[in-house]
């Protein structure tokens, strides 16, 4: 396929953005004298500006491409991964885990590890979370250098290190502070960007019923299907799809994932910190509506023979991550196609300007100043942040290559968390909730859990037993085991922690205040109508995602 032709309209509207997120990180610059600034944003943000970017750190690759392609790879059962595989686990947050998070003053997800166990447990996070970050990170860079080559004609090499010195400016010089003005700007960016793809797709075909309507029956329901894997696209029991994905993997990634919980920490106080996750969750919801809709329509359209609409292949492979950009040239008039590209760019760098700033906060902090050089000034530090995103950029072009050599970034991407966040959840949930849950329990927890989760993996990619072992179903599926081998993980860390804390030395309750539930006073509101309290707000989200899940069931 060829370049899409861009008219000077659409190559101004590219460099104007490109331009613009760069100005941002040297007009905030001057603002970023401390590295609490840098690290952290001044903790100054007010609840629609955390929350905003709690979710744009999100809105990367996988969320646009990855999401849509896999719609049209697996059907509406990809909305499970915006409603139960995230709302649930973001009111958590902001109800119950946010208090500890925000009132111990810590700086990372491995700083609570510290404070609540020691030292080599958070040195051992610190470094997963850090590999973890920059294979994700590879991922934004890749489909950022797939959008320039593929649809603008660029030479790919060209296309990656563009993108690349493009977030490592922006986030090298004012840290988390620009990556979420930046971020707030790409949140909008990406719905007045892309809404038109559903827009259109609903107008060609006179509705969304029609749509559905056109759909494979294996295709269009979220529940109904989900007693029998072989009547879904996703080949995945319901119990798959609640213990694997909406308990695991959702909260093991909203709950514990610093890449989005680091926004929340910006907010100028522990109420607006609560709020931050639950305001978000109303936008998670609404996305299908934008991300979903997408692929059913490049579902209906490649089923007609007529529409001349048919997906990329590589090697003969086909590529569903080229589903949105397809459709956006499919739909777009001259002179909006440069709106439609800078919406997807606009995503990529949001969720590669997280993961960067994410990865040099977790560097400077739980690694270098842990290991490297205990008595690292704040200048110093601040400048060692800086470097960090210079290296993170640079290693991340390389996982970006490694990326390209996968045929599916879902797939990719879920298994990478399963590594991690599905073990850390198991090992946060006791540390935060039992008291007794002793030091050596989570270090070892964690080992086990991450070990038996790369080794399940490892052992199905290379054949050493059958998936069969792990999902407990004849049908083969690479999601349905992605979510049961996050389920496994989480088991196996959560069992190994408990026992191992019985039988080595407890910390003393005392030094356990402000980082236990139980062993924590509760923090006051005063008298404010429960209209204003976060927990009004959960409640209406939670009717919102019961009603979403009764409508399309």
């Amino acid at each position: 396929m060829g370049a899409i032709g861009l008219t000077v309209i659409d190559w101004i509207i590219i460099l104007i953005y490109f331009g613009f997120v760069i100005g941002i990180g040297f007009y905030l610059r001057k603002f970023t004298t401390s590295e609490e600034d840098f690290f952290l944003a001044g903790r100054k943000n007010s609840a629609w500006v955390a929350g905003l970017a709690f979710l744009s750190a999100n809105l990367g690759a996988l969320e646009l491409l990855g999401m849509t392609g896999n719609t049209f790879k697996y059907g509406m059962y990809v909305a499970h991964f915006y409603w139960i595989g995230a709302v649930p686990a973001m009111l958590f947050l902001g109800i119950y885990m946010m208090p500890f998070y925000y009132s111990s003053k810590i700086k990372s997800i491995p700083g609570y590890l510290l404070l609540r166990f020691d030292e080599k447990t958070r040195i051992l996070n610190g470094i997963a979370f850090a590999i973890m970050t920059l294979l994700v990170s590879g991922i934004n860079l890749y489909a950022m250098a797939l959008v320039l080559h593929t649809f603008l004609g660029w030479d790919w090499n060209v296309s990656m290190w563009i993108s690349a010195i493009t977030v490592a400016i922006y986030v090298g010089l004012s840290g988390l502070m620009s990556a979420i003005f930046t971020e707030i700007i790409q949140f909008f960016m990406i719905w007045f960007g892309l809404f038109l793809v559903s827009l259109m797709g609903i107008i060609e075909f006179g509705s969304l019923d029609q749509i559905m309507h056109r759909l494979p029956e294996t295709m269009n329901t979220l529940w109904s299907t989900s007693g029998d894997p072989t009547k879904n696209g996703m080949f995945i029991h319901w119990s798959g799809l609640v213990l694997g994905l909406g308990f695991v993997l959702s909260f093991g990634y909203w709950t514990t994932d610093f890449l989005v919980v680091q926004r929340a920490f910006s907010a100028k106080d522990l109420r607006t910190a609560r709020t931050a996750p639950l305001l978000a969750s109303f936008f998670k919801m609404a996305l299908p509506f934008l991300v979903i809709l997408a692929g059913m329509i490049a579902i209906v359209l490649s089923s007609d023979p007529k529409s001349g609409f048919k997906l990329l292949q590589d090697g003969g492979q086909i590529n569903y991550d080229s589903a949105l950009p397809l459709l956006i040239k499919r739909y777009y008039p001259t002179g909006l196609v440069g709106l439609g590209v800078t919406a997807l760019l606009a995503g990529f760098m949001a969720g590669q300007a997280g993961n960067i700033s994410a990865f040099n906060t977790v560097w400077t902090y739980d690694i270098y100043k842990s290991i490297l050089n205990k008595k690292a000034t704040d200048a110093h530090l601040l400048k060692v942040g800086r470097i960090a995103t210079i290296v993170g950029v640079i290693i991340s072009l390389g996982t970006a290559y490694w990326a390209k050599s996968f045929p599916s970034i879902m797939d990719y991407m879920q298994a990478i968390f399963s590594w991690v966040n599905a073990p850390l959840f198991a090992t946060m949930l006791l540390g935060m909730f039992v008291w007794w849950i002793t030091p050596n329990g989570a270090f070892w927890g964690l080992i086990v859990g991450m070990s038996s989760s790369f080794l399940m993996w490892a052992g199905v990619k290379f054949n050493w037993f059958s998936e069969s072992l792990i999902t407990n179903s004849s049908v083969q599926s690479d999601m349905a085991a992605n979510f049961w081998r996050a389920w496994w993980a989480w088991l196996i860390c959560f069992s190994v922690t408990i026992i191992i804390s019985l039988f080595t030395k407890k910390r003393e309750k005392e030094e356990l205040v402000g980082l236990v539930k139980g062993l924590t006073k509760e923090v006051k509101e005063g008298h404010i109508p429960f209209i204003k309290k976060p927990e009004f707000l959960a409640l209406i989200s939670l009717i919102v995602f019961i009603i979403l899940n009764l409508l399309f069931w």
